[in-house]
């Protein structure tokens, strides 16, 4: 410190004291507004910055909220669809056994009919050959019992005798 007092100049103090504060008005035109500058844009860009993400966060809420929403939705119409296709699947089943009773129940009833034709038929059949079989005895029968004259007067008079006149 000694050296330093001996060495002490009040020009050289004031030329440094001069100079300093030129270097001060020259940092400060020049270089402390841009530092100043470039720290607020920085410090502004950080608020935005943090804004925007405050911002995205709020919105991905939103966005999974209405992903949720969604979701819950689709399920519901899931269900609904199955639902449908269920009921429509039951209906189905049910129109087909509805039908398929209709179909043998006309399928037993034409089975009826052909059956009662095939009788009748056969019934009719049958009563022709009956009445075949009765024309061709009684024809026989006619033959032996006319063959004969005396049997043939004999038959004449029991024949008017049985008929009645009204």
């Amino acid at each position: 410190m000694e050296k330093l007092l001996e060495e002490f100049s009040l020009g050289l103090f004031i030329w440094q004291t001069v100079l300093f504060v030129l270097l001060l008005l020259l940092l400060r035109k020049y270089a402390w507004k841009p530092i100043l500058n470039a720290v607020n844009d920085r410090e502004e860009g950080i608020k935005n910055a943090l804004a925007s993400a405050e911002e995205a966060k709020k919105e991905m809420q939103n966005i999974t909220a209405d992903n949720d929403r969604i979701l819950k939705e689709a399920r519901a119409e899931r269900e609904n669809l199955l639902k449908e296709a269920r009921q429509i699947k039951d209906k189905i089943i049910a129109d087909a056994k509805d039908e398929a009773q209709v179909q043998a129940d006309k399928l037993i009833q034409q089975a009826k009919e052909a059956f009662e034709t095939e009788k009748q038929a056969a019934v009719a059949e049958l009563k022709k050959q009956v009445a075949t079989l009765s024309v061709d005895i009684a024809e026989k029968v006619v033959r032996e019992e006319l063959g004969n004259k005396d049997k043939q007067l004999k038959l004449v008079e029991d024949m008017l005798g049985e008929a009645t006149l009204n």
